[in-house]
């Protein structure tokens, strides 16, 4: 499959890196043949883990009612997110710069151990210090610290799990792509069961919160397991052996990867993906202007009143999931237009600022949940098409740190949206 981007030819590799894949792959399957991924098992780890890595984010943020209720002298919100993305941010670089002297596979157990610890912080300390107690400071600092800790683990986990997606075939950087947005359905749903079942007091919070984090440790568990699992299927090892190949033609060519040569080629990587990697950048930024924060504090419904803000905010995740998915049946090839229709959705904030302030019409739910419904689809779809085409425009060695490097962009359209956020406000 072809893509256009900027610097590249019209297949996403230049001449060279062409040669060596396709000399690698000739000589590997002249004598075997590519597996099949039996009962789709390695679609549906990756899948797993897509969704896995998100889940200690989310069940930080959406138990943050119960937080706010302990700490109410706490903008618990805005530390929560300043902490992760900080964090976040800072461990990614580190990653990027030291990926060839690391492994992945490491990288990836270390960090779904730290998610385990980090939620494992919050219902422990409640059952043995907080007891629903508010007030207690001392305990909101450490949470603070298994935000942190559940930051550095997401660049542990989510970078690695990417970087590997993009050594195999496009699905299963799909299947990854797609279960981050299962992670926000499942949350949202379970924000409607707990609101619905439980009320809304301090016990009633209490019972929330603890539902989140046992969940979320619950499949955190399972991806460990299956993460563990994964490395030993045919097709992975497949594809594992493609890539050995690839690295040993490599050094015997130009060397080890290390020093002034790592430097370079670090540089070459991010020359070949920047500007699928500024899509992806604008498209974060747009969105997280708008959600989650315009959604649950500045529009409002005189009929559905606080359960407004869930709903739409389950629209959204439904509305990514079904973008996310769409690349399964279909994968726009061109970059070009991929990377227009990103900057494109910079028209979604004029739009919601209508919303706010335009016809009255416009102020009314139906305008509202339709462009939230279309924020989400164009999220997803977008999302899955540049994390595809991200890797395929590097050798095959090179697609780990590469599919790195687009979840650094990611990062980086996260924070700077959580700051454009705050336009709402002025």
């Amino acid at each position: 499959m072809g893509y256009t981007v900027a610097g590249a030819t019209a297949d996403g590799v230049d001449s060279e890196s062409s040669s060596l894949l396709l000399a690698t792959t000739s000589t590997i399957t002249q004598n075997t043949k590519i597996p099949k991924d039996s009962f789709n098992l390695t679609y549906l780890i990756y899948f797993t883990l897509g969704a896995g890595y998100l889940l200690p984010w989310n069940a930080f943020i959406t138990a943050v009612d119960y937080f706010s209720y302990l700490y109410p002298a706490a903008s618990v919100d805005r530390v929560f997110a300043s902490v992760y993305m900080l964090v976040g941010l800072f461990s990614l670089l580190l990653i990027v710069a030291y990926a060839h002297k690391s492994d992945a596979f490491v990288r990836i157990n270390v960090g779904l151990g730290l998610f385990v610890v980090s939620l494992l912080v919050v219902p422990v300390m409640d059952v043995a210090y907080i007891k629903g107690q508010t007030g207690l400071y001392d305990g909101f600092y450490v949470t603070v610290g298994a935000v942190a800790l559940s930051g550095l683990a997401d660049a542990l986990v989510q970078g690695g799990v990417v970087g590997a997606a993009g050594e195999l075939p496009e699905r299963y950087m799909q299947a990854v792509v797609a279960g981050t947005a299962a992670s926000g359905v499942l949350v949202s749903f379970l924000r409607i069961f707990t609101k619905a079942v439980y009320p809304q007091d301090a016990h009633g919070l209490r019972q929330s919160a603890n539902l989140y984090f046992a969940v979320s440790i619950a499949i955190m568990v399972i991806c460990i397991v299956l993460y563990n699992v994964a490395h030993r299927l045919p097709v992975i090892k497949y594809y594992n052996d493609l890539k050995i190949q690839a690295v040993n033609e490599e050094k015997e060519e130009k060397g080890s990867r290390t020093g002034a040569l790592w430097r370079s080629t670090l540089l070459d990587i991010v020359g070949r993906v920047k500007w699928i990697g500024s899509g992806v950048l604008i498209i974060y930024v747009v969105t997280l202007a708008i959600f989650p924060g315009y959604i649950t504090e500045d529009v409002y419904s005189n009929i559905l009143k606080d359960w407004y803000a869930v709903l739409l905010i389950t629209v959204y995740n439904v509305f990514d999931l079904v973008g996310k998915s769409l690349t399964a049946v279909y994968v726009l090839e061109n970059s070009k237009v991929a990377i227009g229709a990103s900057f494109g959705r910079l028209l979604f904030l004029p739009l919601f600022f209508g919303c706010l302030h335009g016809p009255e019409f416009f102020r009314t739910e139906i305008p509202v949940t339709l462009l939230t419904c279309l924020l989400g689809l164009t999220n997803g779809y977008l999302t899955s098409v540049l994390f595809i085409m991200a890797p395929k425009t590097v050798p095959l060695q090179h697609a780990e740190p590469a599919g790195i490097v687009i979840v650094l962009f990611l990062v980086v359209g996260l924070a700077i949206g959580s700051v454009v956020s705050w336009v709402w406000v002025i």
